[in-house]
């Protein structure tokens, strides 16, 4: 193990580029590690492999020792993103936690390239006051504690007007402007924009922080129904499913600008945060998701699993994913799963995403217990016993009431 070899996860932006260059300066073999989840392909468009390759040549051109290219679409899809879509999995209800669902990856490929190049650390461009800090770390320290974690962003906290400067002064390309300073992170789950003028709550956020939706005067007049197929609660859309399905939902509801989040947020350090987010697929996969339990799971198994969903979402933001908690929600999910198959047809239209139907060959709803007309079969006489049974405790507790015992 090489205590001067560091792995940096490493995006090819602004922070992470300025801090490849300075751990050069510092004397450091730097291996820089691109995970490409999705980000080029998230709106199903072309030039993703352009892209990647871009980054990486730009990581050799700042000095690094080498520049690994990881392809982890699928892995992101499969071992992430869809469990937290069997959670329904929305941070304080709103969020589908794109970015936090990302960084136990991050973690793990790290730790993965630091054994195969016998790096002694790792290093991350996260702020101190940042949740992917936590994240990120705390997957690294539960897969292999021996790694040292660098955070030179905290250690020696950089404000963007300083990075901005140091990456000109020292021949850093980069994309970012004093007019438009914004933060961007993005996989197929979603995409996050920060910083800037969306600090203010107040300032609605500009149309140019967006890239995956639609501005309202771009969107189509009328609206789309699609059908998403679920077989045991994986989902499908003619017949595409995994990471291409994910991309292709992006571009079908980007398009109709449906997934615009604005959030003003609880971070893990403590602090409150205004973030933006743009997540086509999963808030409309979600949704999809949420409408076939209803017709498929219990009262009982869906009043339980929304606290456990609530808490699932939590420990995804919290940086808590490899804690036994997850893993032992993850297998309650899935004795769910199995009868989570059927159709869901949603209607996308100017930013919405509507239910229109919902249909499943292991549905619990009855429509000849359910309906009001010809072919009723439902017993009306017995709800009369059943709220004399319902009532009992209630009675009792008034007629202990108007005839108190005394002792």
């Amino acid at each position: 193990m090489n205590d001067k070899t560091i792995v940096l996860a490493y995006s090819g932006g602004l922070d992470t580029s300025v801090l490849l260059k300075r751990f050069i300066l510092e004397g450091y073999d730097v291996i820089a590690l691109t995970a490409d989840l999705g980000e080029s392909d998230a709106i199903a468009g072309g030039g993703a492999a352009q892209a990647l390759q871009a980054v990486r040549e730009k990581a050799l051109h700042l000095g690094a020792r080498d520049a690994v290219l990881v392809d982890a679409k699928q892995r992101f899809v499969e071992d992430f993103a869809m469990p937290a879509l069997h959670a329904n999995a929305l941070y304080e209800g709103v969020y589908p936690l794109s970015a936090a669902l990302s960084r136990p990856l991050i973690a793990q490929l790290l730790v993965e390239t630091a054994h195969k190049y016998g790096a002694g650390a790792v290093a991350h461009g996260c702020t101190g006051k940042g949740n992917d800090q936590v994240r990120i770390e705390l997957g690294v320290r539960a897969i292999d504690p021996n790694l040292q974690c660098r955070a030179p962003l905290r250690e020696q906290p950089l404000s963007r007007p300083d990075a901005i400067a140091f990456a000109r002064e020292h021949g850093v390309p980069i994309a970012h402007t004093a007019e438009k300073p914004y933060s961007i992170d993005a996989n197929l789950w979603g995409r996050s924009i920060e910083a800037g003028v969306l600090e203010d709550p107040w300032n609605a956020p500009p149309e140019d922080a967006y890239a995956w939706t639609a501005s309202p005067q771009a969107r189509p007049a009328q609206p789309e129904s699609i059908v998403i197929d679920f077989s045991a609660g994986v989902p499908s859309w003619n017949g595409v499913s995994g990471w291409q399905l994910v991309a292709a939902l992006n571009a079908v509801c980007g398009k109709h600008g449906v997934g615009r989040i604005d959030l003003v947020e609880d971070r893990v350090v403590g602090l409150k945060s205004r973030e933006v987010y743009e997540c086509p697929a999963s808030v409309a996969l979600i949704a999809a998701h949420k409408a076939l339990e209803r017709v498929t799971l219990t009262r009982d198994e869906l009043r339980f699993k929304a606290q456990c969903d609530d808490r699932y979402a939590q420990l995804v933001y919290d940086g808590l994913w490899m804690s036994p908690l997850r893993t032992a929600l993850d297998a309650f999910n899935a004795s769910m799963a199995a009868r989570v198959s059927g159709q869901v047809r949603l209607q996308l239209h100017q930013g919405s995403v509507v239910i229109t139907g919902v249909k499943s060959p292991l549905g619990l709803y009855s429509e000849a217990l359910a309906t009001y007309g010809n072919g009723d079969a439902f017993d009306h006489h017995a709800a009369g016993g059943f709220i004399a049974l319902q009532s009992l405790p209630l009675e009792t507790l008034a007629h202990a009431a108007q005839h108190p015992v005394h002792a």
